[in-house]
């Protein structure tokens, strides 16, 4: 009979790739994990038990074919196993760096609930990727039949590029338009090097561009070009956004120097890394080198900006958050990583106020957890005469993003969108009630992971050639 080749958790004891050592990775924005060798990514991918019911995939938003490519993994034949990966997912190799799998596939795992620690997909999947770029197996769209229609896409973050990719495979033309000098919206500006390197999104922009996808940069809708103008050139449009406008402090000092947003100063940095000039940073505004830093929020942006100010040589950096670590949104892994290079975090802590002009301090209230709110989560009241003040030069508000008054900037004022400002849109396809306009992403769930816009950008293609009488986008060769 033949050897198991999975199964094998019993045995085998999960490991992850090696880290670098804190003292090392925090003097530079490289990823701080190493590659699976073919041995370790074979050993540990024949970790998975093949359950009947694969609870890593139901809970990942692609749906992922776990299981499979796991197997395919473990026996050595990684062509198959890619195969199967990108089936499913436009870039595989970025949701391997980037989601949470702790919140997602791994933290639904099965055996990881029996108590033998959670198969580590995220790491794999990556290898995987990895591995189908250095062998030549990640091909650009290359349809074989050109279509007519055209499709236009508004945004080049993660959803507006998948629903580019997909379209693009099945022979659509497609106009991408974005407002930044570089295709990746939130992956390229919004997340640190250290996270996911840059050329990592510059070759899939690439493998894009040579596919046949045009890309129209610093073209800023509302402003460069019209909406209706847009509409007029394209038999559909995508509103692929994204969620940029950050969510702001109140409070005595609020508009202090020295006051900055987590977005402007996550954008400086990675500028910063494809070479450019930065004049906020020169002047010191948007750089924390030698500076007592306090970013105030719990979520990845704010791991990502704590991380990038230890990076910058800051003097000391800490995180208030009003929530305890375990009700704190961020990954767990993302805050480990964070304390492990220096950064302090102060839980149960909220500012009320800024002293000095520049920023000298943060006014912070002690807050204890009360009962639940409407989500479940305990709410967080102040305790009474337990204020005090936090020493900082730099301030870095982290407080999450809110949609921008599309309707208003665009002026189309018929684009519907919901109270909280998101455009209404069908989730499972992205139609808008304007006749072919979709949307897709942030721009319609609020504030979300990258890999919900990869999955809404390839539904939304999906419904795009479904409207064209066309089939379903085929699958990267």
């Amino acid at each position: 009979m033949a050897k198991q080749p999975m199964l094998k958790f019993v045995s085998v004891e999960r490991d992850m790739p090696d880290k670098r050592d804190a003292t090392v990775r925090k003097q530079d924005f490289d990823e701080i994990y190493a590659e699976f060798a073919k041995a370790k990514a074979e050993e540990q991918a024949s970790r998975c038990s093949q359950c009947g019911v694969p609870y890593c995939q139901s809970h990942c938003p692609l749906h992922n074919n776990i299981p499979d490519w796991l197997n395919m993994t473990a026996t050595g034949r990684l062509e198959e196993a890619y195969s199967i990966s990108q089936a499913t997912n436009t870039f595989p190799e970025i949701c391997g760096r980037i989601c949470p799998q702790d919140r997602l596939c791994e933290g639904n795992c099965v055996i990881e609930q029996s108590g033998h620690e959670t198969v580590t997909i995220g790491a794999v999947e990556k290898y995987i990727t990895d591995t189908a770029w250095d062998n030549g197996w990640v091909k650009p769209p290359s349809p074989t039949q050109e279509r007519t229609e055209s499709v236009g896409i508004i945004g080049a973050g993660p959803g507006g590029l998948a629903a580019a990719d997909r379209l693009r495979r099945a022979g659509v033309q497609v106009t991408v338009y974005d407002s930044h000098d570089r295709a990746g919206g939130l992956l390229t500006y919004g997340i640190p090097g250290f996270k996911l390197e840059k050329d990592i999104v510059m070759r899939r922009n690439d493998q894009l561009a040579q596919g046949g996808v045009t890309f129209k940069q610093n073209c800023e809708v509302g402003k460069d070009i019209s909406f209706a103008e847009i509409r007029d050139a394209h038999d559909a449009v995508v509103i692929a956004t994204g969620v940029y406008k950050s969510r702001d402090l109140q409070g005595p000092g609020a508009g202090a120097g020295g006051i900055v947003k987590a977005i402007d100063y996550l954008t400086a940095s990675n500028r910063l890394s494809f070479g450019d000039t930065v004049a906020e940073f020169e002047s010191g505004e948007l750089n924390a080198e030698g500076k007592k830093v306090v970013v105030i929020g719990g979520g990845d942006t704010a791991m990502d900006c704590v991380r990038t100010a230890i990076r910058q040589g800051a003097e000391s950096v800490k995180c208030l958050y009003r929530r305890d670590r375990a009700n704190m949104p961020g990954s767990q892994r993302e805050t480990q990583n964070a304390e492990e290079e220096g950064v302090e975090f102060v839980w149960l802590s909220a500012p009320k106020g800024f002293a000095g002009d520049p920023v000298k301090g943060v006014m912070v209230q002690k807050m204890r957890l009360g009962q639940p709110d409407a989500s479940g989560r305990q709410s967080p009241e102040v305790i009474e005469g337990a204020d005090y003040v936090e020493d900082a030069d730099l301030v870095i508000k982290a407080l999450g993003f809110e949609p921008e008054d599309l309707p208003t900037l665009w002026d189309e004022p018929a684009l519907e969108v919901t109270r909280w400002g998101t455009v209404k849109a069908q989730f499972t396809t992205g139609a808008t009630e304007l006749d072919g306009v979709y949307a897709v992403g942030d721009i319609v769930r609020g504030a979300s992971l990258v890999v919900w816009a990869i999955k809404d950008g390839r539904d939304c293609a999906d419904a795009i050639l479904n409207s064209f009488g066309a089939a379903t986008a085929v699958a990267a060769e």
